[in-house]
């Protein structure tokens, strides 16, 4: 299993992307989370550093420059998924990743917004 550092400027970039209200509250993660031709889309326009901001972990060995550098994904390259960030919260904390868990479960806490019905 890869090793994971808390990628700080992802965690700010998702305290920007919520206080820009550039967030979805109610979505299927399977569904919004960015598959492989999504990632290559996104990266044919952006540079490798804004990649890595939509991603909560860098993996301790990998290069820079690589997909493999990147993990825990959180939003669609246009906005943050509250189901990614939960999504990575329960990854995290199965996997045993506790600065990631902990990032995750404060952006849910304390960013976020609660949906109300």
């Amino acid at each position: 299993m890869a090793s994971y550092t808390l990628n700080r400027r992802a965690v700010t970039h998702a305290k920007r992307l919520i206080d820009a209200r550039q967030y979805v509250l109610n979505s299927d993660w399977g569904e919004a989370q960015p598959d492989a031709a999504a990632e290559n889309r996104f990266l044919a326009s952006h540079p490798w550093e804004e990649y890595a901001t939509w991603h909560l972990g860098l993996t301790v060995d990998a290069a820079d420059g690589t997909k493999a550098r990147y993990g825990f994904v959180f939003g669609d390259f246009r906005r943050i998924h509250r189901s990614g960030i939960i999504a990575c919260h329960f990854r995290a904390a199965e996997w045993r990743h506790k600065e990631i868990e902990l990032a995750a479960h404060r952006l849910l806490q304390c960013h976020l917004p609660v949906h109300r019905h």
